[in-house]
Formats: C-alpha cells, structure tokens, sequence
C-alpha cells in the first residue's frame, strides 16, 4: 500500500506504529442532538438493503408491498389521547391507512431501533463494533440506569470530551459502560447486549520505536506534574520544546528541531509505545494504584516507573486537547492514536481530574498529594453500605468516620486509594474497588474472609455474618435474584443468605454460554427493519392486519415464593485449598406448595424494555408471540426449538408434580414467549430463573412504561425470543 502524500501526524502515526494494516473508515459524527420522532421517520427512508438469517415481519398479499408512498392522511383526526381499543374510533376495521395516517395511529411514542456496524482503527475489516441508538418515544427516559443514582459514573469515560457521552462508541471501554447497566436491577440496556457480539481485535503490540526517554530523577517528575496543574503553554514554542530537555530526546535538534505541536504528540506517543512501561490495557493492571500503594525503598523503581509515565500522557493528553486545535481536528486525532496509548490518556485525565500535588522530594515517602474526589468518595461509599443494609454498618461507618478525619483512609489498601482518589480506570474494575473499600474499611476479623474478591473473576458473591449475601450484576446468581434487591455500583443486594456457605465466604459461580446463537452483524443492520411497528413497506396499510395487546394485571399469580438459594461445590474447579470456591447455584421455588428446584445454569442476560409513550400500542400480525402466566413456565421445555425436533433426553421436567409439556404452535422458531409476571418479587425471580435454567435471555418490560407489543418487538429487534412483564407498583418501592 502506498503511503499518502502528506506526512502529518495521523498518516506519520498509523505508519510508524501500527503493526495491523487499518480499514481506514473513520466517519464524521453527526452533530449531537436529542433524537425526535422525525428520526422514525427517517429510518423508514434510510433502511439498508441487507440480507439477515433473521426473517422480516411479511404482509398476506405480496403485490402490496411493492413501494411504499406518503400520500397524506385521508381526513381523519387523530386524538392524541391513548388507545383503549382497535379500531380506534372513527376507524373501520376494513380501511386502509396511508403512510401518514398509519404512523400517527400506530408508530407515535414508539421506539424506533436502529443498529449500526461500526469500523475500528487501526484494524481490519474482519472487527467492528455494533451498537444500537433509539428514537421516536417522545420521553426523556431510556433504557439505562440514571449513573449518578446508580454510582457508576467512574466505570466509563469518554475518549475525548467531558461529560456523558452522546453515543456509544465515544467511549473507551466497550461495550459502553456509560449505555450499560438498564434502569431495572439486574437487567442492560439494548445497546449493551448488541455490543456484546462486537469483533473486537486484540491488543496489538505496537513496534519499539526505539525513542528511549531520559534518565530522570523523581523530583523532576513531580515538579512538572505540579507545573501541569496549571495547563501546558501552547501558546509558546520555546517553553512547548522544553519537552525535549525534560524527558525526550530530539533526533532532529539541529537541523530540524521538532518544535511544532503535532511533532511532540507523534514523539510522545512512540515514546510511550515502548515495551517498558506498565500496559493499562491489559485488565490485570487496572487497579493503578498497586503500583504506587507501596512507597518503601524496595518499590521505588516501580513508583519511578509509573510517575515517569504518567507525566508523559499527561505532556501527550494535553497536546492533544490544547484549545489551538479544533474539535473535528481533536476526533480525527484521537481515533488514530493506538488502543494501548489511548488508557494512558485515561489515567491522564483522571489525574487531571482528581488529584493535586502539595509536597515532594527525591523519595516516595517524601510525597504528599490532595485527592479532590475524597469527600464525594467517602459520601458514596457511606451510602453504598446504608443501601447495601451491611451487616456490620454502624462499626463501620465509625471506622470511616474517624480514619477520613486523620486522613488515613488511602493508606489502608491499593483498593481504596484508587477508590478514595478517583484514579480509576473504565470498564469493570470500579464496582470490586467500591465493595472492598467497605470491606477493607470494616473492623470485623470476619471480613479477612473477603479479601480475594478481585475483577478478573467477575462472576462471584459472597455471605457476610451469615445476614446477607451480595452478588456482581455480572453473575448470573446476582442477575435473577436482583428483583428482590437494590443494584448499586454493579452490586446486587442485599440478598438472602443460604446454608450453603460458610458464615462469611467468597463464592465464584460457574455458568455456561446462553444456548442461543450470536448475533451476526447483518442482524443488527437489519434491526430497524424486524422490529418497524408498521411491518414490511407497503401501499397502505389496512387496519385488520394489527391488534391491541393489554395484558390482564387484575389475574396476579400470588402462590410463588423463593424457598431457598442452594450453592454445590465443584472440587474439581478448585486451584488451591486456600483461595475462594467455585459453585453450581441453584434456586428451589415453591409454587402451589409444590418444590421447584431451577438450576442457574446458563449465563443469560436480561435487557431492559425501552420505555415508549402514548400507549398501548397496536402490533402487526406478523410478530408472533404466545403468553403464560409465570406459574405455567415450569412446563414449558425447549422453548425455541423447531417444533417438529424430538424431545432431548434432558429435556425432563425441573421438579414438581407436573408432567412438563413443549408448547407446539406452529414452526416459527422466532415466536415470542410473552411471560407475565406480575404480583410480587418472586414471580420475576422465577421467570428469570427458568431462563436460566434452559439458556435463554430475554426482554423485561415495566407495562407501566412499556407496553406489550413494544416489548414484543424488541425482542425481535434484540433476536431473542422472551419477554418477561411485569409491573412496577408502590409499594415494591418501599
């Protein structure tokens, strides 16, 4: 491949450093704005031309759906008030809508979603990142949790800008934390579950430029990170230079000195490539601060090490971000600069962000720093612990009391300097940081049985004084007990405690792959297309092809109850005799006073409904579905198998009494199996327990925020084939 002809930095940058060769697709974005009605609209227009194993909802007679016009509404009114039956009035069964008429009475307040298959740099056209953005319902809710309420607002951070991001490829781990947890405990967003099914490349190791910095003593470092504090004088060439007396060297210095801006980053960012320093990519060195926890002689080395790099992202960080460089000069900047580089830019902006320093010297201990974030910190972990109902809360709240008033609080352990300060890197670090803070903040010896709780085994739990136990919002146990709990900071709890572990333990949970199959990228391009609530394009659209679905809330199911959480060791998963156990779990329900044990077999994930307005909602004929009562789902086998496929020998009913029957209607693999789940907690907890039990995630849906043909036609959009209803009502919230 030829190189360009203009040797600036984005073509010096893919060329010197690079070992993959890059797609070179970089898009534009849009200019960010709040997604309006007029985008349903727009999609209708814009839908791509893709085949999909998926099939499209279809009309009776294909001679009607060539085209599809917008001839203007045929005099009719439309009240804007919500439906309360089908036809609406004034509307015969036997009409035919146009375009304009039929959006009006069936796509208003209707999410509209729309995947996209997105390039990444510096890799091949074999990786890409999916992602989904929504539109078209009229509210200012969306499927994902409030971050401040949930306390997630340090797993994510956005590769350039502040703030919340606009989309969800804007920020640095993927899939986007910041579109990542859904606003029902225990569930993600619709986004996040595409992002799942990203190909995302792996870490490449970038070429050793061979620019090795100078030897520098701690006591520089510090100086020009205070110095730093104040901003980086761009505005003056000699004082920018001044880079390379400091810490690089210049192997241009006497013919062509490398004076401008865009010749700093491109050397900062090969010194920086080199293979000596700490790699914050990889997820085993993102608790940063276990490089600098340790300020005695024999860690000296490695607090150098770190400091000497963090200085260099910050040099490199503030370049790249200086105000005499325009925002779309800025994004196309950043979006060359290698992954690797790029967490490096991250713990620059953290520092930036949250810490100052007040004192050093020419040793670690010598150093003395102000944490800006502390005092919100200490705020977050005392409310953390209240919600989280700790066992052992009123000597623990004492203890953080009296050590953040002698200022003794980041001492304790790497895990709460890096929480305490702020110095978080994005992705699923924060939440271990968060629960071993209280942890190691607790004075009870118990909590020493505690200490191996750590991010590179995300699916765990554990019981505490025997009172409760808390589980990650990544486990699967965590996941389908969450109804009966508060989800903060990617914890579950407090949930019900079992005879299975010891007074306090760590459980690591062993779970299989949902049974279903991936989705592809044609599945997500296809998307707005599979789940458009008007169904195939067409002429017109003649008003007996939809129905009103409203479920019946008054018929709540009140004879299920969760009888006990059960946890069997698995010996042979076991590394050593010391370190923290692996368990199969299991939940046994008690329904109609008969025992119905569910194995948590399969990791599946639940996806919160997006929330629509002015329903309900009418449903094209094409969408499939049947419903049950949650009750009834414990007969229900091999939901999603082609119907005509013999039953599994496993497929053997999970307990009880009653013979379990597979549910034959048709041979629609996609048919959507519609659970309602309303009444009390545990009607939810089994419905999500059965979807583990035979490997398969679902939609849930608050009919309180999202009707039923919405949810159904989510499920489509998401290519999963269950949807679980329930309803929100007050006093679940106490």
């Amino acid at each position: 491949m030829a190189e360009p002809k203009k040797k600036g930095l984005l073509s010096g940058l893919m060329r010197r450093l690079s070992t993959a060769q890059g797609s070179g697709k970089l898009e534009k974005l849009p200019p960010a704005r709040r997604a309006s009605d007029s985008d349903a609209w727009r999609w209708r227009d814009e839908r791509p031309d893709v085949p999909s194993s998926r099939r499209r909802p279809r009309r009776p007679d294909p001679r009607d759906s060539k085209g599809k016009g917008r001839e203007q509404s045929n005099g009719h009114k439309y009240d804007p008030a919500p439906l309360d039956g089908w036809p609406p009035s004034g509307v015969s069964s036997e009409e035919e809508l146009t375009l304009g008429h039929a959006m009006e009475l069936i796509s208003t307040g209707v999410p509209a979603h729309k995947g996209h298959k997105r390039p990444i740099p510096h890799a091949s056209d074999h990786y890409y990142g999916l992602y989904t953005t929504t539109a078209g319902n009229r509210g200012d809710e969306s499927d994902a949790v409030n971050q401040h309420d949930a306390m997630t607002q340090l797993t994510t951070i956005r590769i350039r800008g502040s703030g919340p991001p606009n989309y969800p490829w804007e920020t640095l781990e993927q899939p986007s934390l910041a579109f990542g947890y859904g606003a029902r405990p225990g569930t993600i967003t619709l986004n996040y579950w595409v992002g799942l099914f990203s190909a995302i490349p792996p870490m490449i190791n970038l070429r050793d430029p061979g620019m090795v910095p100078r030897d520098v003593d701690l006591a520089h470092i510090f100086h020009r990170l205070q110095d730093l504090e104040g901003g980086l004088e761009d505005d003056d060439e000699e004082l920018l230079y001044r880079l390379y007396k400091r810490f690089l060297r210049d192997p241009d210095k006497i013919f062509n000195p490398h004076k401008t801006m865009e010749r700093q980053i491109t050397d900062l960012v090969m010194c920086l490539s080199g293979p000596n320093w700490i790699d914050f990519s990889n997820p085993k060195n993102h608790v940063v601060t276990k490089f600098i926890y340790d300020t005695s002689p024999e860690n000296e080395q490695q607090y150098h090490k770190f400091f000497y790099q963090l200085v260099l992202s910050l040099e490199l960080e503030l370049r790249i971000n200086s105000r005499l460089h325009t925002d779309w000069a800025k994004e196309r900047l950043v979006e060359q600069i290698p992954p690797k580089i790029q967490w490096n830019l991250a713990l620059a902006r953290r520092w930036k962000d949250f810490v100052r320093v007040e004192d050093y010297g020419e040793t670690p201990d010598s150093v003395r720093l102000r944490y800006r974030l502390r005092k919100r910190q200490v705020k977050m972990l005392k409310r953390f612990a209240q919600m989280m109902k700790w066992p052992n809360l009123t000597e623990t709240l004492d203890e953080l009391k009296q050590r953040d008033a002698e200022g003794a609080l980041l001492p304790i352990s790497s895990h709460t300097m890096a929480f305490f300060s702020g110095l978080v890197l994005p992705g699923p670090t924060f939440p271990f940081l968060i629960m071993n803070s209280l942890i190691d903040t607790d004075p009870d010896r118990a909590t020493d049985e505690l200490a191996l709780l750590t991010h590179l085994h995300p699916h765990c739990g554990f019981q505490y004084r025997h009172s409760y136990t808390y589980w990650t919002s990544t486990s699967i146990v965590g996941k389908v007990l969450a109804p009966t709990c508060l989800e903060v900071a990617g914890w579950v709890g407090p949930a019900r405690p079992t005879v299975d572990l010891r007074r306090s333990q760590i459980a690591r949970i062993r779970s299989r792959k949902p049974r279903q199959r991936s989705l592809t990228p044609e599945d997500v391009t296809s998307m707005s297309d599979r789940s458009d609530p008007l169904g195939p394009p067409s002429k017109v659209y003649p008003v007996k092809d939809y129905e009103l679905l409203v479920p019946d809330t008054d018929d709540i199911i009140d004879t299920i109850r969760i009888e006990q959480l059960n946890f069997k060791a698995l010996p042979d998963k076991q590394q050593s005799s010391s370190g923290p156990k692996w368990f199969d779990a299991s939940i046994q329900f008690a329904i109609d006073a008969v025992s119905w044990p569910l194995h948590l077999t399969y990791d599946v994930s639940f996806i919160n409904a997006w929330p629509c307005s002015d329903g309900p909602h009418p449903l094209f004929f094409d969408y499939v579905y049947t419903t049950r009562k949650v009750d009834d789902v414990v007969n229900i086998i091999d939901w999603g198998k082609p119907s005509g496929r013999e039953r599994s020998p496993r497929s053997t009913p999970v307990g009880g009494s009653k013979p379990a029957q597979p549910i034959v209607e048709g041979d629609d693999k996609e048919r959507v199996l519609v659970i309602e789940a309303f009444g009390n907690s545990d009607n939810e907890v089994l419905a999500r327990a059965w979807c583990s039990h035979w490997g398969l995630s679902a939609i849930v849906a608050d009919i309180g925020k999202t009707c039923m043909a919405c949810a159904i036609r989510e499920a489509y959009a998401a290519t999963l084939t269950v949807v679980i209803l329930v309803e929100d009502r007050p006093e679940d919230a106490e």
